[in-house]
């Protein structure tokens, strides 16, 4: 395994939002993610194959939030002068070489853990193309349904992850 000694930029300008996402401010992603809870705006999106599996990411070891958990497919902050589709498409290709797909917005909630808070934007799309990971991530795999839903709660997963799985993927089974 190859050792990163990459890392987030913590003087890195993100805004900052109300819970409807109008802009009210500005901070650096160390004053986001330091446990003061500011709104941020994050933007997600679940890769699906023809097949039905989705598609997840292994984060890097040098993250700072939930590193070497396995994660949605593309994930990352909205930058300032950007609006969520704009953050989508360049995340997207940023981090698995995605320029063409089309995305649905499933829902856009605000989801707050121990150290962050974010108004998060997810997206799905169905990918009939190759997917090149990036540096940003430390490679990722096709899954089927079945096997993410057996290794819930194992401590695999970000727990990011694992409630936009439920609240997505586990009620179309119902």
């Amino acid at each position: 395994m190859m050792i990163q000694t990459k890392k987030d930029d913590d003087t890195e300008m993100l805004p900052l939002v109300d819970e409807n996402g109008l802009l009210i401010g500005a901070a650096t992603r160390k004053e986001c993610h330091d446990g003061s809870k500011p709104l941020h705006p994050v933007v997600h999106l679940h890769v699906f194959n023809e097949a039905g599996e989705l598609y997840l990411q292994k984060r890097p070891e040098w993250k700072t939030i939930q590193p070497g958990k396995w994660d949605t497919a593309v994930g990352g902050h909205v930058d300032l002068g950007e609006n969520a589709e704009m953050a989508l498409k360049r995340e997207a290709a940023e981090e698995l070489g995605l320029k063409e797909f089309e995305p649905e917005l499933l829902e856009t909630y605000v989801y707050e853990s121990d150290v962050e808070k974010e108004l998060v934007f997810t997206y799905r799309c169905t990918c009939t193309g190759p997917i090149a990971p990036s540096g940003e991530t430390d490679g990722g795999a096709f899954w089927k349904l079945e096997h993410i839903t057996a290794q819930l709660e194992q401590g695999v997963f970000t727990p990011n992850f694992e409630t936009e799985y439920r609240r997505f993927f586990l009620k179309e089974k119902a």
